[in-house]
């Protein structure tokens, strides 16, 4: 009797370490789902950070431009324009400066430096040349440059 417990028992226990061997090897052959790229052209990202910015979803606009910066430079001026509307003004700088790095001739870059310059109140002199230099570059969009200059201007004035 003793010996047939005994072998039920170890029946049972080959049973079971098959039965576990079956459920690893299974585990292994299993089919998964991995995504290696992005699914997301850097392109998309942006309009996706667009329609986030919209709708005054700063963060998310914020990680999808990063998304897309990582192939697509012009979006560090977009990170500007995110950080600047949740008054990171630090990291906005960081990201016009950037922005302008990877493409010098983004006027609209320049001109937001310099209207951040001009919130802060610092380096009037710089926000000067920032939008001379936009209104150089892009002289269809002098209007608005203009505007900038002449507050950055007034503002000069008035602490000189």
């Amino acid at each position: 009797m003793i010996q047939m417990v005994k072998k039920k028992k170890r029946a049972i226990c080959c049973f079971l370490m098959v039965l576990m061997q079956m459920v690893l090897i299974a585990g292994c052959t299993m089919p998964r789902v991995m995504i290696l790229d992005d699914p997301l052209s850097p392109e998309e990202h942006l309009r996706l950070g667009l329609a986030y910015e919209k709708d005054g979803e700063l963060d998310n606009a914020i990680r999808e431009y990063r998304a897309a910066a990582k192939r697509l430079p012009g979006a560090y001026f977009y990170l500007g324009n995110a950080h600047f509307q949740k008054n990171e003004l630090d990291q906005a700088e960081k990201y016009y400066k950037r922005a302008i790095k990877e493409d010098s001739q983004n006027a609209d870059a320049h001109n937001n430096l310099a209207w951040l310059y001009f919130v802060r109140r610092t380096n009037l002199d710089e926000a000067e040349k920032l939008v001379l230099k936009a209104i150089e570059l892009n002289p269809s969009n002098q209007l608005t440059y203009e505007d900038t200059l002449e507050k950055v201007r007034d503002l000069k004035g008035s602490i000189e």
